[in-house]
């Protein structure tokens, strides 16, 4: 997704160490998955944009406000661990073998998606960057074929779509829309594209996929503000998503798993509980933002600079327009985790 992506149920960059502690527990260490590698949009961004020319950043306060070491360019607030996969935009080459984070926000699958934020780092730009890691790592073995079976061996996550909605279809000035492309077709386009992506990182090694499926986009806090509907998720947008969450599911299960043999995929549906925050205290507040956001331009459903956030997190579902609080985060690391540990 990214700033103005659907990140009304995403799961957080930390559930990369709950799954790498359940696979050395399992694994008595040697843990099944030696390296991450993540692909997405600001709901996974760490940091990759905080050099770009874009709003879509997070590298200020009230961002990294609960977070030892304050606001970093994540989007997402994490649960407390100390570190963290590293951005592609900064990572040393000691840290590559663990794995990278590639993941932008504003970015989509369509190269198109999420321009009007600004600079980002697409999705096929993202495999790209891969790709030159993996040269890296090549040279850091010495040996092609032992980094071939090394790479088969980690976690391949991603978690994009949304801003090829939020920021391509349903953008105020849309191409699409204007060419009565129907939501049906987008989707379609959307399958296709996503089929030679996910192909892509199949011929350059990967084997173990978590694949999630976009949010219900039109219950985001910044969207209900912006098409005054009071408490009300929009329909439309939910309902065209839901057709490619449908498409995507098919492509995986009766198309991908039957061509790639050797591969493995795990699809998390992950979505914000029917009945508010689990284990919260009181009434969770589900439609509004933790911190004061921005209603303007590329910033629009980001926290304004510097400006206090509320006291209460743990009863918010949203830090910011967007993007969940780590109290959130718990229930959808969770599920995660229950998706992931499939692959082990």
């Amino acid at each position: 997704m990214g700033l103005e992506g659907s990140k009304v149920f995403l799961y957080v960059i930390c559930i990369i160490f709950l799954v790498l502690e359940y696979s050395r527990r399992v694994a008595a260490g040697d843990p099944k998955f030696p390296c991450y590698f993540i692909f997405g949009d600001s709901l996974l961004d760490v940091g990759n944009n905080n050099r770009l020319n874009t709003g879509a950043k997070a590298n200020y306060l009230p961002y990294g406000i609960d977070y030892p070491q304050g606001p970093t360019g994540r989007f997402t607030k994490d649960l407390g661990f100390d570190n963290f996969i590293p951005p592609y935009a900064t990572v040393k080459e000691k840290c590559i073998l663990t794995g990278v984070n590639y993941a932008s926000g504003g970015s989509g699958i369509l190269d198109k998606s999420g321009q009007n934020l600004g600079e980002r780092f697409s999705f096929n730009k993202q495999i790209r960057n891969h790709k030159k890691v993996i040269s890296r790592i090549k040279t850091l073995q010495g040996n092609e074929t032992h980094t071939h079976d090394y790479l088969k061996k980690c976690l391949y996550m991603a978690q994009t779509g949304s801003n090829d909605y939020i920021n391509n279809y349903f953008a105020p000035v849309s191409k699409d829309k204007t060419n009565n492309v129907t939501p049906d077709q987008f989707a379609i386009i959307l399958i296709n594209q996503f089929s030679r992506q996910l192909n892509w990182l199949y011929k350059l090694g990967g084997r173990k996929f978590s694949i999630s499926n976009i949010g219900q986009v039109g219950c985001a806090p910044a969207q209900i503000t912006l098409y005054g509907t009071g408490n009300a998720c929009i329909n439309e947008m939910n309902d065209a998503v839901n057709i490619f969450n449908v498409k995507k599911n098919n492509l995986i299960e009766n198309i991908l798993k039957s061509k790639l043999t050797d591969a493995k995929f795990v699809v998390p549906d992950l979505n914000i509980p029917t009945s508010g925050l689990p284990q919260s205290n009181g009434t969770a507040v589900t439609n509004a933002a933790c911190c004061k956001v921005s209603t303007k331009g590329d910033t629009r459903g980001l926290c304004l600079r510097r400006k206090i956030p509320c006291i209460d997190r743990n009863r918010y579902q949203f830090f910011d327009g967007f993007h969940p609080t780590a109290y959130a985060n718990l229930f959808y690391s969770r599920q995660m985790m229950l998706a992931i540990s499939q692959l082990l």
